[in-house]
């Protein structure tokens, strides 16, 4: 994520492409390398278990290889290994990165986030974990989710896009074959749309009906049109079940050194929008919690 985020001179300038004058195409070669590898391994490790007669593990892997369907062999094993490259890239700093920032968020914010634990508490209980059947149950926690991923989206500039041909909007004129980025950051900034945007305030999505999914666009984190991004569905519930499983089983406080100066809240550019500065916290255990 960090290097296929980091600035290129050649976005800029395509003739220089060719020369590749930051190595940010070695680099991206090396690492899809090293991936590959290891998803081989995994392939491989499974193919034989099969052939041994080990039990199914019933999973995506198992799923993809059941339905190779006449195709040939190595044709079948490129496209496991792009569909797991896509899962990797796509699905791993994007939702834990959300996770971080939204805890981060809460830690600054005590009364929030006693608001959010007092839903839990009344809507989970003490005697069971918390399960997707739950999230629509528990409004305040959309709340903190949508906020959260208003003021810190999981990809700043979404995915570029290439003009098929040359468009006039508004003002400006896209040539055909322009690169164009959204400024996803920005649009969830604007104060014209977003009452003081920079305060946390999840209970702004309390008071609107507006949602993440594509509809309303002046919050579009995972995208929206034909093009929106295919994993929101399992984003939107993997988030969701995270931080309220972190607040439901743990009282959450800041180490004596972060509580002291405050949290660096600064962001690190790439890809995905993370943290400069790791989230440290202090996780104690509910007292009176009966999860078997």
């Amino acid at each position: 994520m960090v290097v296929g985020g980091s600035p290129n001179v050649s976005d800029f300038f395509p003739v220089l492409t060719s020369l590749d004058l930051q190595g940010v195409r070695r680099k991206l070669k090396h690492h899809d390398k090293l991936f590959r590898h290891v998803f081989e391994e995994q392939i491989d490790c499974r193919i034989e278990n099969r052939k041994e007669g080990s039990i199914a593990c019933n999973d995506l892997l198992d799923v993809l290889l059941d339905t190779q369907l006449g195709a040939k062999e190595q044709e079948h094993r490129q496209a496991l290994l792009s569909i797991f490259g896509d899962l990797f890239v796509a699905g791993t700093d994007t939702s834990s990165n959300t996770v971080e920032w939204a805890m981060a968020e809460l830690l600054q914010n005590p009364v929030t986030m006693a608001t959010l634990n007092y839903e839990l508490a009344s809507v989970v209980g003490p005697e069971r974990e918390m399960e997707e059947s739950d999230i629509s149950q528990l409004p305040y926690l959309q709340a903190v989710v949508k906020e959260t991923l208003r003021l810190h989206p999981p990809v700043p500039f979404r995915l570029p896009r290439r003009a098929q041909e040359t468009v006039v909007f508004g003002n400006y004129l896209i040539p055909e074959g322009a690169k164009l980025l959204v400024n996803v950051w920005a649009i969830s900034r604007d104060e014209t749309t977003w009452p003081d945007p920079l305060k946390f305030r999840p209970e702004r999505f309390l008071e609107r009906d507006i949602d993440f999914k594509g509809r309303d666009f002046e919050l579009i984190p995972f995208g929206a049109g034909r093009r929106i991004c295919p994993g929101m569905p399992l984003a939107y519930r993997m988030v969701h079940l995270m931080l309220g499983s972190l607040l439901h089983r743990f009282e959450w406080q800041l180490p004596e050194e972060e509580a002291k100066n405050g949290l660096d809240m600064s962001e690190k550019f790439g890809v995905t929008l993370a943290m400069a500065q790791h989230l440290k916290a202090i996780a104690i255990p509910i007292p009176g919690l009966h999860i078997k």
